[in-house]
């Protein structure tokens, strides 16, 4: 019997009106002698899946921290790589990112290019996924490293045509991005305008602080949220409990 891929079960989770939450992992935050505790956080959280990565990465943890993670945990493993250099074979899957809001053609394409070749030697699945960078009151990592201009929050028909785009291009994903750590996150009308006009699932992600804030996104039409810094600041934000 074939294995369901990752997709498949988004897609899936979609078409029956379940939501999924994926908690974020920065590497360069992480110290890996705290990984069984961190580990035991995450599997009495609701999350469905743990993204990996960051805008920087500046340590070489990357390996060792998944297969340490991948010993105690069976969710499936999704790098969210700023760079090429930041791709484990140890994952499950990639978010294969193409920044649709920016104009930086390093991080449009160039980045994709290099990344291709390492990408065909592994077994990981390739998850194309169109991301826009939404302004979020403050200069995000994304914002910096990219050096693009996110866009602009009130401008609904702008993200709207840049995320119809993306899935007219191919993108198997539309991630709506307020910035790690983002004052503000993405407004809850433009999730919606978004998710009741594109057919393919929607992540959105930034700048969500409470369990109010990841079911006010579920409820505009967020297929996928992304919860980073407030787990990072508080390894209990989710309890044994919590329900999604």
């Amino acid at each position: 019997m074939e294995k369901v891929t990752i997709y498949q079960e988004i897609q899936k989770a979609k078409s029956e009106n379940r939501k999924l939450l994926a908690i974020l992992l920065d590497p360069d935050k992480i110290v890996l002698d705290t990984i069984a505790d961190l580990v035991n956080k995450i599997n009495q959280s609701p999350a469905t899946h743990l993204f990996i990565g960051g805008s920087l990465v500046e340590n070489s943890i990357l390996d060792d921290l998944i297969i340490r993670i991948k010993k105690g945990c069976a969710l499936p493993i999704v790098l969210f790589p700023g760079h090429p250099s930041q791709i484990s074979n140890h994952a499950d899957g990639i978010l294969f990112l193409s920044l649709l809001s920016g104009r930086n053609p390093d991080y449009l394409i160039e980045h994709q290019v290099k990344a291709a070749p390492i990408l065909k030697r592994t077994n990981l699945e390739i998850l194309s996924t169109g991301y826009i960078l939404i302004e979020s009151g403050s200069e995000t990592a994304v914002e910096r490293v990219s050096k693009t201009t996110p866009l602009d929050r009130d401008n609904l028909d702008l993200v709207l045509a840049t995320a119809q785009a993306g899935e007219m291009l191919g993108s198997k994903l539309i991630y709506l991005e307020a910035g790690s750590g983002a004052q503000k996150a993405v407004p809850l009308e433009m999730i919606e305008y978004v998710a009741q006009n594109i057919a393919i699932p929607l992540i959105v992600g930034g700048g969500i602080v409470d369990l109010e804030g990841i079911q006010n996104a579920y409820q505009s039409g967020a297929d996928l949220v992304v919860i980073g810094t407030a787990f990072e600041k508080d390894v209990d934000f989710f309890n044994p409990k919590t329900k999604i």
